[in-house]
């Protein structure tokens, strides 16, 4: 493996002299496996060097996570520093990284034990999956509220029976004054409170009484009020994919799946390479708050771009999942990607919007189809509703259709 990696005959012999050998050839073999390139693969079998030496790694045994961090602190700033060394921070975080990616690999890492609170969680979660039948993005979501708030004040021994309605309210009123979250957040955070200590009370875990007394914020008539780019805005944003270059191409084929189908980020990272049907131009989208697969005819210009990214960026890869990172370790892309593709490409359109993330898309997709014509009917099922009341909020934004209520002539009625 090393000889592979590198010509000078003197580095070979010293990678295969240096201690844990075969852990590091598994390892970069394993990198190797996943798409990573040559030049990422000689840069890692040196930094495996200086994790083994800053840790003095020994054969066996379990490493923990505080002895990472303390070595990675030794040798990001260590004195006097490595003159290639520009950012000692940077320098320490990529070696924890790094280090956990290894340990992990090799099954050394120390996995801390579960909070005590973490069954109440797991509890919770099947009881929305299999009694309220509701959605792994809800669950993951709500899951998520309550793991944050049991994690501030079921610690050190405090039992979840003991917990207050004051501590409720404080943590409440915290997601506004310390977080900086808007009201709409924090009613979602209320009400994923509420739902838990409803379950709990049931279960006697807590005292009762506090589910009911749960206080979220008000939320006004037009204050969710969806809002999203203009359609001429989308045209734009599509524009600036016009490239040769790498990103620019996968973006496309992303923000035009986002836009003519409104799908959300969660169905685009899901989609499968087995769901482009090329032969009949259909795409399955498994849509996660239904639970089902809906299926959309192929529109020519998203197949094309699609079909171009898999062709020219796409690396083979062992992922079924069709968008990949673009750089190695290739793996699946995470919400925040997506997010971030939309956001540095809307953001300088100067478009006057609450959000710039790939949900603000599937409003304008949702507000074309109706400036186009289509029923609440038709636009519901375009974007996979389960409630027709979900479409409905897209009719308080129709405003041409405003105006020409607003400018019809009403005959002297008035």
């Amino acid at each position: 493996m090393f000889d592979q990696l590198f010509n000078c005959a003197e580095t070979v012999v010293r990678h295969r002299s240096s201690p844990l050998p075969d852990a590091r050839i598994r390892f970069l073999q394993h990198c190797q496996a996943v798409g990573s390139p040559r030049g990422t693969l000689r840069r890692k079998a040196h930094e495996l060097l200086v994790i083994i030496d800053q840790m003095n790694l020994g054969a066996e045994g379990a490493i923990r996570s505080k002895d990472i961090e303390a070595a990675a602190l030794r040798w990001a700033y260590r004195q006097p520093s490595h003159y290639k060394l520009k950012n000692a921070e940077k320098a320490r975080k990529h070696f924890v990284r790094v280090a956990r990616q290894w340990f992990k690999f090799l099954g050394r890492l120390e996995t801390p034990p579960p909070p005590k609170y973490q069954h109440f969680i797991k509890e919770f979660a099947a009881y929305m999956d299999a009694e309220k039948g509701l959605s792994p993005l809800t669950i993951r979501s709500e899951c998520g509220h309550v793991g944050r708030f049991l994690g501030r004040h079921c610690t050190d021994g405090r039992q979840l029976a003991a917990i207050s309605i004051r501590q409720i309210d404080q943590a409440i009123a915290q997601k506004a004054s310390q977080d900086h979250c808007t009201r709409t957040s924090i009613k979602f955070y209320a009400n994923s409170l509420r739902a838990f200590f409803r379950y709990a009370e049931a279960q006697n875990w807590c005292r009762p009484g506090l589910a009911a007394a749960i206080m979220a914020p008000t939320i006004y008539q037009h204050e969710l009020i969806p809002f999203g780019p203009t359609w001429e805005v989308v045209q734009k944003l599509l524009g600036s994919t016009a490239g040769d270059r790498a990103v620019d191409i996968r973006d496309r084929a992303i923000l035009m799946l986002l836009a003519v189908y409104g799908l959300r980020s969660e169905e685009v990272r899901g989609l499968q390479l087995e769901d482009l049907d090329w032969d009949r131009e259909l795409i399955n989208i498994g849509r996660p708050k239904p639970r089902k697969i809906q299926q959309y005819p192929l529109a020519s210009t998203v197949g094309d771009a699609i079909l171009r990214y898999l062709r020219e960026v796409r690396l083979r890869h062992p992922s079924h999942h069709v968008f990949l990172t673009l750089r190695a370790p290739y793996s699946p892309l995470s919400s925040s990607s997506i997010w971030k593709a939309v956001s540095d490409r809307l953001r300088p359109l100067t478009c006057s919007i609450r959000h710039y993330g790939p949900h603000s898309l599937r409003h304008a997709c949702a507000t074309h189809l109706l400036s186009q014509g289509l029923s609440m009917k038709e636009i519901g099922d375009h974007l996979g509703h389960r409630s027709a009341e979900s479409t409905c909020t897209y009719a308080k934004v129709d405003f041409a259709g405003l105006r020409e209520v607003a400018e019809f002539d009403l005959g002297g009625l008035l």
